[in-house]
């Protein structure tokens, strides 16, 4: 992997708030442009084969309606929305949690990706103890968009395992940057990590 992961263009995550079936949810709102089509992109995030190389295992039923299991300790759950190649809906969780994939083309043939994962996290216990997983979604989500950034130049390396990427030395800062800039995002709007 690259050493040079400081210069990765991370998303500014943001902060909203929406109802979803759960209830009313906190949603972190994550953007990146891609250097690539939007059928690649697309492609990239959808096709299981591709899926297992740069995020995890996705198995299952994957039409609208479909459930579908996630590998590691990742949660299931359930295609609500797919139009291709503009927009993908999830629920995951049990219902608690839902996530949006928006594509659309930039200038010269780029993509913009625009993730939002909405939770009712509070309700959720994770491995036994109470969990504030939207703290968690920036040292979890800016390594993935790396990899996938790196994926999609086809510069990931050989070694890349998606189940262990939390282990990679060369990945803890972008996971810290990631961390530390949803924690600053709850603080400013009068949230703390529990």
């Amino acid at each position: 992997m690259s050493s040079d992961t400081h210069t990765f263009a991370e998303p500014e995550p943001r902060l909203l708030h929406r109802s979803i079936p759960a209830g009313e949810a906190r949603v972190a709102v994550f953007n990146r442009t891609y250097d690539a089509p939007i059928e690649d992109v697309w492609d990239a995030c959808t096709n299981p084969e591709r899926l297992r190389r740069w995020y995890v295992p996705v198995t299952g039923d994957l039409r609208v309606g479909g459930e579908f299991e996630q590998g590691g300790m990742m949660p299931g759950g359930v295609i609500l929305r797919c139009e291709p190649p503009h927009l993908l809906v999830v629920s995951i969780g049990g219902g608690a949690d839902e996530i949006e994939l928006r594509l659309t083309t930039e200038d010269e043939g780029s993509t913009m990706l625009e993730l939002e994962h909405a939770t009712t996290i509070d309700q959720h216990e994770i491995l036994g103890t109470m969990y504030d997983a939207i703290f968690c979604m920036g040292g979890g989500y800016y390594p993935r968009l790396f990899a996938l950034d790196l994926y999609l130049r086809d510069e990931l390396p050989g070694d890349y395992d998606p189940m262990t990427f939390h282990q990679r030395p060369d990945l803890r800062p972008v996971i810290d940057r990631g961390s530390a800039a949803m924690a600053a995002l709850l603080e400013a709007n009068g949230r703390t990590p529990s």
